[in-house]
């Protein structure tokens, strides 16, 4: 009996899809099983519980109302001059800043005497 398990055993092993081929496919499904458990922790733990005005007040945080500041911003948008506006290019990382600006300045000299002629 035990001569005939052997001989069976010696046969099986020595096809290469038994000895490499099941252990793969095993470890691929059971990997992607495991995989999923820890995957699933990671976005269960992600969700995050917001918090109500009154905890954040409480706890030192500015709570400022959406609609109304978007009002404001959209006040200050319309007071601004959008149609003389000018680009000012700000000096390269190469480029000396003061000199740049010595040059911004003395071309908006330039323009403000030509305008006032």
């Amino acid at each position: 009996m035990a001569s005939s398990v052997r001989k069976i055993l010696d046969a099986y092993s020595k096809r290469k899809f038994i000895r490499l081929g099941i252990p793969f496919v095993v470890f691929v499904a059971g990997g992607s099983f495991f995989l999923k458990q820890f995957a699933s922790l990671r976005y269960e733990f992600r969700k995050g519980k917001m918090l109500t005005k009154e905890e954040a007040e409480s706890m030192g945080l500015k709570t400022v109302d959406v609609k109304i500041a978007s009002q404001e911003m959209l006040k200050e948008v319309e007071k601004a001059d959008l149609d003389q506006w000018q680009n000012i290019r700000g000096p390269r990382p190469w480029e000396d800043s003061k000199t740049v600006q010595q040059e911004q300045r003395q071309l908006k000299e330039t323009v403000i005497k030509a305008d006032s002629r």
